[in-house]
C-alpha cells in the first residue's frame, strides 16, 4: 500500500506537487476520476429524489467524487466529506478509501477516534431507514444486515489503515537508525584512522626520543675526549692513549645501545608499557634500560671527559625499587642535562642531586657559568633535548622545570611520582 498523510519533502522526490513519486499521482488521481464517476451515477437517483434537476445532481457527485484526489494532502476533510454524503447514498469508494487513508495518515488518533465512529454510525442509520422502507422483513434482522454492513464498510479500512501506518512508521524509525548506525560506524573509522595516524606519530616521536637519550650523551663525550686526545697527543702520550681508549669504549657502548634498540624494533616483540589512561597521550614503551644505580658510572663518564661534577643523593632509596619507567626517565634527565653542558658550558662546575622522598624522587643539574678560557667543543645542538625531557617526565605525572640560574648558569629540575601515571 502507499504512504499517506500530510507530504514529507526529502530526497528524491519526483512527483508533481504535493506527491512523492509520480505514481502515487496516478493512483490518487485514477481513484478520484472513478469515485467522481460512481458519485455522478449516484447524484441522478438522488437528484430524483430531491426534486431538482439532474444535472445538478450528475454535477454534485462530480464534485464530491473527485475529492478524493485529496487523499493524501487533506486525509481529515475527504473522511468528513464521504461522511456527510453518507444520507445521500452516495460515496461508496470515497467513504472507504477516506477512512483508510485517514487511518494511514499521520493526523493524531484521536481524531480517528471520533470520524471512524461517526462513520459507523451514519452508515447503519442510512442503511437502517433505507432497508425498513424498501422491504418488507422482520425488525431484528433489519437491524442485524444494518449493523453488518456499517461494520464491513467503515471496521475493515480503519484496521487496515492503522496497520499500513504503524507499519510505515516502524520502516521509517528502521531506516532512520540504520542510517544512524552507518554515520556512527563512519564516525568510528574516521576516528580510528585518526587515533593510528596519531599513535604512529607517537611512536615516531618516542623512537627518535630514545636515539636522540641514546646516541647524543655518547657521541657528545667522544667529541670530548677527541678534543682533549688531539690536544695532548704530542704532550702526553700516555693520557692521549687513555683518551684514546676511552674514546673507543664509548663507541662500543654507543653501538651495544644502538644495536639492542634496532634488535627491538625489528623484532616487533612486546615490551611491557606503562598503562594508558582514558585521557591523554601514552608515556611510551618502557624496555630495559638503565637505572639510578648507574648514575654514579654516568658521572664518572663526565668527570673522566674533564667535567668537574659532583653527585649529592639525599634520603635513601626504598627496599622495594622504583618502578622501571621512572628509574629509566629519572637517569634519561640526568643523562641529557649532563649533555647539555658538555655541549653548552664547557669547564662550569656541575652539581647533580637525587633525592628520594615519600612518594616520588626528584633529580636536578645546575651547571655554572662557562669557563672563560675553555673552548667549546662546537657540538651540534638540534633543540630537542629539553623537549624531550619534558615530554618523558610530564608523561608520568612528573613536574619538570628548567631554566637559568642568578649565577649566570642553567638549572634542570624534575620530579617523578613512585606511581608513575600518565598526566592528562
Amino acid at each position: 500500500m502507499t504512504g499517506t498523510g500530510e507530504e514529507r519533502g526529502g530526497a528524491g522526490r519526483d512527483g508533481p506537487w504535493w506527491w512523492e513519486r509520480r505514481r502515487s499521482a496516478v493512483l490518487d488521481v485514477g481513484l478520484g476520476v472513478v469515485s467522481a464517476v460512481e458519485c455522478a451515477l449516484e447524484g441522478v437517483p438522488t437528484a430524483r429524489e430531491a426534486g431538482v434537476p439532474v444535472v445538478v445532481g450528475v454535477l454534485f457527485g462530480l464534485v464530491v467524487g473527485s475529492t478524493l484526489v485529496l487523499r493524501r494532502r487533506r486525509p481529515i476533510a475527504v473522511a468528513l466529506v464521504g461522511i456527510a454524503v453518507t444520507p445521500a447514498m452516495m460515496g461508496f469508494l470515497l467513504g472507504v478509501v477516506g477512512l483508510y487513508t485517514l487511518a494511514a495518515s499521520e493526523v493524531p488518533r484521536r481524531i480517528v477516534a471520533t470520524l471512524a465512529p461517526m462513520a459507523l454510525a451514519g452508515t447503519f442509520v442510512v442503511t437502517y431507514m433505507r432497508t425498513r422502507g424498501d422491504v418488507e422483513a422482520d425488525g431484528t434482522l433489519v437491524f442485524v444486515l444494518s449493523a453488518f454492513m456499517s461494520v464491513a464498510l467503515t471496521v475493515p479500512p480503519v484496521l487496515l489503515g492503522l496497520y499500513v501506518g504503524a507499519r510505515r512508521r516502524l520502516m521509517e524509525s528502521l531506516q532512520e537508525r540504520a542510517d544512524s548506525l552507518e554515520r556512527e560506524l563512519s564516525l568510528l573509522a574516521d576516528r580510528a584512522e585518526e587515533r593510528a595516524e596519531w599513535a604512529r606519530t607517537e611512536e615516531r616521536t618516542r623512537i627518535a626520543r630514545e636515539m636522540h637519550d641514546v646516541v647524543a650523551h655518547r657521541v657528545s663525550l667522544m667529541v670530548v675526549h677527541a678534543a682533549a686526545l688531539q690536544a695532548v697527543a704530542a704532550k702526553d702520550p700516555a693520557k692521549a692513549a687513555r683518551n684514546a681508549a676511552l674514546v673507543g669504549d664509548m663507541g662500543r657502548q654507543a653501538l651495544t645501545e644502538l644495536r639492542e634498540m634496532l634488535g627491538v624494533l625489528r623484532s616487533g616483540s612486546p615490551r611491557p608499557v606503562a598503562p594508558a589512561p582514558v585521557a591523554g597521550p601514552p608515556a611510551g614503551g618502557f624496555e630495559e634500560g638503565p637505572s639510578l644505580e648507574e648514575l654514579e658510572a654516568l658521572v664518572g663518564q663526565s668527570r673522566a671527559a674533564g667535567m668537574v661534577v659532583e653527585l649529592l643523593v639525599q634520603g635513601e632509596g626504598r627496599e622495594d625499587p622504583y618502578p622501571a619507567e621512572v628509574e629509566q626517565t629519572a637517569y634519561r634527565v640526568v643523562q641529557e642535562a649532563l649533555t647539555n653542558c658538555h655541549k653548552h658550558a664547557p669547564g662550569a662546575r656541575v652539581v647533580v642531586r637525587l633525592a628520594h622522598r615519600d612518594g616520588e624522587v626528584a633529580m636536578q643539574v645546575e651547571n655554572g657559568p662557562c669557563a672563560a678560557d675553555v673552548t667549546r667543543p662546537g657540538l651540534p645542538s638540534g633543540g630537542n633535548g629539553l623537549v624531550g625531557m619534558r615530554e618523558r617526565v610530564v608523561g608520568l605525572g612528573g613536574v619538570f622545570v628548567s631554566g637559568p640560574t642568578d649565577a649566570g648558569g642553567f638549572r634542570v629540575s624534575a620530579v617523578l611520582p613512585r606511581a608513575a601515571g600518565v598526566a592528562p
